[in-house]
């Protein structure tokens, strides 16, 4: 019976000669060196080149790679987006001018600081108008906003039941905005209904008071950066 190819191989190569042709090399002559020893040597200069350039230049090649690539993918998503927003640029031009519209006549709902005065007085002769008895009314300081300026205002007045929903539908029928908090109804010893509430009214700032406020927030956005 014949061997087989492999054990063949394996007979053909003798390890022992291999091992033999190591020994005593000198260093000095490697050109007469065996064949075994300079393929090694061979093989071993090739690996330290292929290493050497990977660590000192492909390495650092790769990593540019791959952060331009990544710079790539968000490109080509902003370009997306931005495609995007263009193809519905109009529509978005329509959405804002409706928001502008929107948001002005709110702004006319707000009084300046000249005409609280008169808003006050409106809602006193709201409650007044209906009969109602005010034991207190008492206007707050304001609380300033980014745009605008909320005055509360602590109410109390008694009367009958109608006439407190009367006043309060007034009031919310009142073309400046005004907004009823904290609402407590309790009977006085006389049967009638007291009610308690915070009435808040808002105005818009007037340019010096917003000029304040641009001052104020670059103060803050300096000393953040100090």
């Amino acid at each position: 019976m014949k061997p087989t190819t492999a054990s063949t191989a394996r007979k053909g190569i003798d390890f022992k000669r291999i091992a033999q042709d190591f020994k005593g090399l000198d260093p000095n002559d490697p050109g007469m060196w065996p064949t075994a020893p300079r393929l090694a040597v061979l093989v071993g200069l090739l690996v330290l080149t292929v290493a050497g350039f990977w660590w000192f230049d492909w390495r650092d090649q790769v990593a540019t790679l791959e952060q331009r690539q990544a710079e790539e993918v968000q490109l080509r998503e902003s370009w997306v987006a931005k495609k995007r927003q263009a193809v519905n640029l109009e529509e978005h031009r329509r959405q804002l001018a409706e928001i502008d519209r929107q948001f002005g006549a709110l702004i006319k709902q707000l009084p300046n600081r000249a005409e609280m005065d008169s808003l006050l007085s409106d809602i006193n002769q709201a409650g007044l108008g209906r009969g109602l008895q005010f034991e207190l009314f008492k206007p707050g300081a304001d609380v300033i906003k980014e745009f605008y300026a909320e005055m509360p205002i602590d109410v109390r007045l008694s009367g009958v039941y109608h006439d407190l929903g009367e006043f309060v539908a007034d009031v919310a029928r009142m073309p400046r905005i005004v907004t009823l908090n904290n609402v407590g109804i309790a009977t006085d010893k006389d049967g009638r209904l007291k009610l308690d509430t915070k009435a808040i009214t808002y105005r818009y700032l007037d340019e010096e008071e917003l000029a304040q406020q641009r001052q104020a927030a670059q103060a803050a956005k300096q000393g953040k950066k100090k």
